[in-house]
């Protein structure tokens, strides 16, 4: 093995998370967190000589949608594991770039390695937010600057096969939508497609993607931020790239009077369907500012589409598209994966308060349900039979599963994740590019949350009402819950930001200064003589 593709070849900080719930009414959140934990810890497995985080539940395998994001997550508890799931994949890249979709491992040393399907691409940013939690290694940085190089220009070569300038979906998992009715009906089979040659007579594939586009997109716009770092003279070139991509989404797959973007067909023809994947370009960062605005305000909060008891279904609840299977189906039931990527998808946007709607709507429903399972219905919130390989939705093999609640095992990573990265949103300490996130909701359990990092405690106390932040035990500031406050690793205050549904009176109090004033949903602003000034108002149109 190459030396730099191991997390041992790297210098790693102890982390862990330790979180005290202080109230009766609070207990379940406690007990759901410890839950959290304990199967995050089964979900661990040594792949050949790496120490990695699966999936989890009957996914026994690290697939490139999920387990990059899911790793990062995890580095607030184990940082091997979390570092050697973006190293697995950048030591399995393939020379034309391509990296593989899904590693799994057989006793006694056989990795499997899949490069079949692309499989989504939650990598960019969790292995750049690794530089930073690893001590800002170089090498390291090299190493994802050529990887994600490589990767844009495979994308670049194979995948935009007329050549119009619009990258393409091959096969329902390039996306990892298995199952969904907006493959299947238009006679496209759930599964993968090899070859670096488009499909013909496969339905209406290749699909003009706003997906794998975005997956250029973040590729491009984080390869500008280490072309910063590096200074190897390519940031404008990167920037200015990763703009094209997000103006071909905007001129070519974005339709001004629905106020969302839709896939074309091979025969360049828009796809009727309103999904989720919306959501997913945001996470990559390929929309504008009022894309993102518009999209959350029409469709992602309305709900007869996404907003419904359990929100986030992958295709709009009134799309006749739609479909509530209740077994790994992409084209129906909320899954676990989408809330977890929902959080950087509405942070980047600034729709902070959006994130803890959701949040308090996904820790209810698993509270409420008992199971950690991949998806949930969306009007009455029942988990979803496990199982990880694709099943029809149709026919015998669905027949034989009809009225069964739950097959295989539970601890499905990203819904653990997303519980635990919620909790420490809702009233915890969230670290990642050097700055600290504390925040607490408005009449929440009261609590401690302490994460132990970079060898020191960072903990926030809250009572629901008033909230105080300690660095090794010294204290930063105190201040009204309903804010989320950032500060540098030193505590230093870099903004408040509103995280509830309506305006809120704040005070904060730092050393032997005090500032009273209001601050509203997704309002960002910094302390001043005069109170708190504004320096960004995000959109707020919660119906």
């Amino acid at each position: 093995m190459a030396k730099g593709y191991k997390a041992t070849d790297y210098h790693l900080t102890h982390t862990h998370v330790e979180f005290q719930n202080d109230s009766v009414d609070g207990s379940w959140l406690k007990e759901l967190f410890d839950r959290c934990e304990s199967y995050c810890v089964q979900n661990l497995a040594v792949f050949t000589d790496k120490l990695v985080l699966r999936e989890g539940s009957d996914y026994d395998g690290v697939w490139l949608e999920t387990q990059p994001m899911g790793g990062e997550m995890y580095a607030k508890r184990n940082m091997e594991a979390a570092l050697n799931n973006q190293l697995i994949f950048m030591e399995n890249q393939r020379k034309s770039g391509r990296l593989p979709g899904m590693i799994k491992y057989q006793e006694p040393f056989l990795l499997q390695v899949s490069y079949d399907w692309l499989q989504g691409f939650c990598f960019p940013v969790p292995a750049f937010k690794m530089y930073y939690l690893i001590g800002k290694d170089r090498d390291y940085l090299s190493k994802l600057y050529e990887t994600l190089k490589a990767y844009d220009n495979y994308l670049w070569t194979y995948r935009d096969s007329d050549g119009d300038g619009c990258l393409e979906s091959w096969c329902t998992w390039d996306t990892g939508e298995d199952n969904s009715l907006r493959f299947t009906k238009y006679g496209v089979k759930d599964g993968g497609f090899g070859g670096e040659d488009a499909p013909e007579g496969c339905g209406k594939l290749p699909y003009e993607s706003m997906d794998i586009c975005s997956y250029s997109c973040q590729a491009r716009a984080v390869l500008a931020d280490i072309s910063h770092i590096l200074q190897n003279g390519e940031e404008s070139i990167w920037r200015r790239k990763a703009q094209d991509v997000r103006d071909k989404i905007r001129s070519y797959l974005w339709i001004d009077e629905k106020n969302a973007c839709y896939d074309r067909d091979c025969n360049n023809e828009f796809m009727d369907v309103l999904t989720h994947n919306n959501l997913r370009c945001m996470y990559y960062g390929s929309f504008d500012q009022d894309m993102a605005d518009r999209f959350i305000r029409c469709h992602l909060l309305n709900p007869d589409e996404f907003w419904t008891r359990v929100p986030l279904p992958s295709i709009a609840a009134n799309d006749p598209c739609f479909t509530n299977i209740n077994f790994n189906n992409w084209g129906g039931q909320p899954q676990g994966l989408t809330y977890q990527r929902a959080i950087q998808a509405l942070e980047q946007y600034g729709h902070v308060s959006e994130i803890r709607m959701l949040g308090k709507k996904w820790l209810y429903l698993l509270r409420e349900q008992k199971k950690l399972v991949q998806q949930y219905d969306p009007f009455d919130g029942t988990p979803c039979v496990t199982r990880s390989e694709g099943l029809s939705p149709a026919g015998e093999e669905s027949e034989r599963y009809e009225g069964i609640t739950t097959l295989g095992p539970e601890g499905y990573g990203p819904t653990i994740l997303a519980a635990l990265e919620y909790i420490s949103l809702l009233c915890g300490v969230n670290i990642s590019f050097e700055k600290i996130i504390w925040s607490a909701v408005l009449d929440w359990p009261s609590g401690t949350y302490t994460q132990f990092m970079y060898g020191h405690a960072y903990s926030l106390s809250q009572d629901g009402r008033y909230m105080q932040a300690a660095i090794d035990g010294h204290p930063v500031f105190s201040c009204s819950c309903g804010v989320q406050v950032i500060t540098g690793l030193d505590g230093n205050i870099l903004s408040l930001s509103g995280i509830e549904e309506t305006e809120i009176p704040v005070t904060l109090r730092a050393g032997s200064s005090r500032c009273e004033g209001h601050i509203c949903p997704n309002q960002q602003v910094i302390p001043d003589k005069n109170g708190f000034r504004q320096l960004k108002q995000t959109a707020f149109d919660y119906p």
